[in-house]
This record gives C-alpha cells, structure tokens and sequence, in this order.
C-alpha cells in the first residue's frame, strides 16, 4: 500500500503568516493555510507563496513542488473578495 502524504516525515523549510511549507526526499509541499475562508488568497498569501515557490526552484535536491490546501471545503476559492473593499 503507498505511502499518503500525510505519513511522510515532513520537515518545515519556513514560518509563513497564510502557507505551511515542508519538504522531504526531493519534495517540497506548499500548504495555502485559510481554512476558514477556503483557502482565499490575500496579497500576504501571494508573497508567501512565492517565496516558498522561490526558494524550492532555487533547491537543486528538489524535483516536485505540491501545492495543496488546508481543510477539507475547497483547495482555493480564488481571491479574498473581503480584501477587495468599497473600491473594488
């Protein structure tokens, strides 16, 4: 039987306000981490993503990047409309 994801022993590669970021064995496994409004990007969001996604391109022991989201409603409902404001 395979291995789940969550069976790996994944080692934190960073302190994020909105992702959780892991790698093991040549994997790197970005987490958006906004459960409570399914996974929602915000420009917080956005800069930590892209410098975990940064910083595994830029790892020569990693050959895979998951993106995944937290929770069990939705991977990524798109945008925070709450961010957006009166003046859209």
């Amino acid at each position: 039987m395979p291995k789940t994801l969550q069976a790996f022993p994944w080692k934190s590669a960073g302190t994020y306000d909105d992702i959780k970021y892991h790698k093991y064995d040549g994997i790197a496994k970005i987490t958006i981490n906004r459960p409570n409004v399914r996974n929602a990007f915000r420009p917080q969001t956005v800069m930590d993503m892209s410098h975990a996604l940064n910083d595994a391109r830029d790892d020569e022991k990693i050959g895979v990047i998951i993106l995944t989201g937290e929770g069990d409603q939705a991977f990524c409902s798109g945008g925070d409309q709450k961010i957006r404001g009166d003046a859209g």
